[in-house]
């Protein structure tokens, strides 16, 4: 009886063994796969995914869905294997999403500034598709700069001491005349409010012999409403596109989707030019188990987006804002659009 055990101890031993290694062994590798999709036309939360104020919004119908990739970390051997058989995952060396010279932390924060600036960009391209003209517009006021409190983002400032400015050239060929500790009197525009005066005194930089205002400004269409966009913890610049869209939807009549759910992504440069992202495969699938029957595909990553092979997918190829609106109307209408 006692051999026999032995026995079976033994031969238990390394499936035991192996059951540990699966569930106590990390690997170096990080599970991509299809994320959250969120309809830009609606709401998170309680509150509008794209939320206009100060301006007319029309009703909308059908959806405009954002899509992103789902990654998970720290994966034990049985995680990663199981991920893996289910084939709705991809398994990538950690070091291609966490890079070893930037802490985690880091590389989540650059993923936020991203995301940031990818709502900027598709608020520009979004109004100059609706023809808002270009203001020097305040992006950024720096921390106790010279225009803490009395400039904000957004604003656009139209004269410095009396002079118009309509663009960034002039503007700074103006303030290239300054030093610090001058006083500077702006004439600008806040988005919800009536033109204003402000007089700021000029601080310095180690680097300039100039004064300067502590702003970041750019040469961008303003409008005289806001724009927010609601979706807390997504990183990376793929939104772009879909916010766009949103946007123009919300400010036009008619209803770019339809009745469909479309859904889509893409970055977007402030001339709304659309960009390649990562990960199309498992966004497409993404947007597939949302109900979408359109996905629009940034030019660049067509042939990637063919091999996802979801039945019933109308892949649709936008190279810039302009085409992806067309596309959409003329889907709507019963058209045809590019295609991947």
């Amino acid at each position: 009886m006692n051999r026999r055990i032995s026995t079976l101890l033994v031969a238990l031993a390394p499936i035991v063994a192996f059951g540990v290694l699966l569930a106590a062994v990390t690997v170096p590798y990080v599970s991509l796969g299809p994320g959250p999709t969120f309809d830009t036309l609606g709401k998170v939360e309680g509150k509008e995914v794209v939320d206009i104020k100060g301006a007319d919004v029309h009703p909308t119908k059908g959806h405009l869905n954002m899509t992103t990739v789902s990654q998970r970390d720290n994966l034990t051997l049985g995680q990663a294997l199981t991920l893996w058989m289910s084939g709705r995952e991809q398994l990538v060396p950690r070091d291609l999403v966490y890079p070893p010279d930037k802490t985690k932390d880091e590389i989540d924060e650059g993923n936020a500034q991203e995301f940031k600036r990818s709502e900027d960009s598709a608020e520009y391209a979004a109004l100059g598709y609706l023809k808002y003209a270009p203001a020097v517009t305040v992006e950024t006021v720096s921390k106790d700069g010279a225009s803490t409190g009395k400039l904000k983002e957004g604003d656009a400032i139209d004269a410095v001491n009396g002079t118009p400015v309509s663009n960034l050239e002039q503007f700074q060929a103006l303030l290239a005349k300054t030093k610090p500790g001058d006083e500077v009197i702006l004439d600008f525009r806040r988005k919800n409010a009536p033109p204003a005066i402000a007089t700021i005194k000029l601080g310095s930089a180690p680097d300039k012999e100039q004064g300067v205002l502590g702003i970041g400004v750019v040469e961008a269409p303003w409008a005289p409403f806001t724009i927010d966009f609601n979706l807390a913890n997504i990183g990376g610049p793929s939104a772009g596109l879909v916010f766009s869209l949103a946007v123009i939807d919300k400010l036009t009549t008619g209803d770019l989707s339809g009745d469909r759910v479309v859904a889509g992504t893409g970055t977007i440069d402030a001339d709304g030019k659309v960009g390649s992202i990562g990960g199309i495969t498992h966004k497409i699938l993404a947007a597939h188990e949302a109900g979408a029957s359109v996905f629009l595909v940034p030019a660049d990553n067509c042939e990637e987006a063919k091999s996802a092979h979801e039945d019933g997918m109308d892949l649709v190829k936008v190279e810039n804002l302009e085409g992806a609106v067309d596309a959409l109307k003329a889907l709507s209408g019963g058209g045809e659009a590019p295609h991947c």
